[in-house]
């Protein structure tokens, strides 16, 4: 039953998301629209290049959507609502996302197309500036609830949350996480200006509904970690813990996809410089304050 609404949310979220998307770009709220749209591919021809690594080809977008189901397994809607609340939660997120990389990877790969191979080695540039700043505030995370489980991590923040009591990190997660997801600004990968739909080029058909669909599954992972590492999880007054991780998660990833369309893109050696030169060395100071706190304030 727990596999069932944690499933539920997940997707039902990834439609919402698909819905807000829609409406931000276009200007006009239609609920159906994914649906229709997702018909739409199911009844084109799914065309396969020429040449392909056809085990790439096929698998990538179906490892990105397991990738992303792995993470939310692990990530708790309410106390008692988590598919696996593992000992070491938090590493297996950073572990589960990993695998992001070698499903992009794959996608450039596998078709044997210019752009689409130029699109997957720039994610490697993106994971290569990203990476530390994703693994340095879960750390800190780790450290304030003295434990890597997820509902541990949650219950520490019942008095304050992460985001006030550790910002840095929060800021620092939230672009890391923002990259991970290759959304604007961060979407060098697909960049429909440059490289035509980058990764996506040569995807059609029910593979490139399965591969938009993992998509905005993989952001709402990525923001229902947020919402767990330092938005206090389930607490809030009046509605049912699990409305509330539903509403902060919608509200991360909403403020996801809209903080990427007032920034210009940004190129993977800009990036990789800026994470090295500034984002380590932030992180390494959020975990010597929360270190320090602790120390102070118990």
């Amino acid at each position: 039953m727990t596999v069932a609404i944690v499933l539920l949310a997940l997707f039902g979220s990834a439609w919402l998301l698909a819905v807000i998307e829609g409406w931000i770009t276009t200007g006009r709220l239609s609920p159906a629209a994914p649906l229709y749209s997702g018909l739409a591919h199911l009844g084109r021809e799914s065309i396969v290049p020429r040449s392909p690594d056809r085990v790439f080809f096929e698998a990538a977008p179906v490892l990105l959507m397991v990738v992303a189901v792995l993470g939310m397994a692990v990530l708790p809607l309410a106390p008692d609502l988590v598919i696996a609340d593992l000992g070491t939660g938090g590493l297996f997120i950073n572990a589960a996302l990993a695998y992001v990389l070698v499903a992009v990877i794959m996608a450039g790969w596998g078709p044997d197309g210019a752009y689409a191979m130029i699109g997957g080695w720039r994610f490697l540039g993106q994971l290569i500036a990203y990476s530390m700043l994703i693994v340095m505030p879960i750390t800190a995370v780790a450290m304030r609830a003295e434990s890597l489980v997820n509902t541990a991590i949650v219950g520490s923040q019942e008095s304050l949350w992460n985001i006030v009591y550790q910002p840095l990190g929060f800021v620092l997660f939230f672009i890391a996480a923002m990259a991970l997801s290759f959304r604007a600004p961060f979407d060098l990968p697909t960049a429909e200006g440059e490289l035509g739909g980058g990764v996506d080029a040569e995807y059609t058909g029910v593979r490139l509904a399965v591969l938009r669909l993992a998509r905005l599954t993989l952001v709402v992972t990525l923001a229902s970690t947020t919402t767990v590492f330092y938005l206090g999880g389930w607490y809030g007054p009046l509605l049912p813990p699990w409305v509330w991780s539903l509403v902060k998660t919608l509200a991360v990833a909403v403020s996801m996809m809209l903080a990427g369309r007032y920034l210009p893109r940004i190129r993977e050696a800009d990036l990789m410089r800026w994470c090295w030169v500034l984002g380590i060395p932030l992180a390494l100071v959020n975990i010597i304050i929360v270190g320090l706190l602790i120390l102070v304030v118990p």
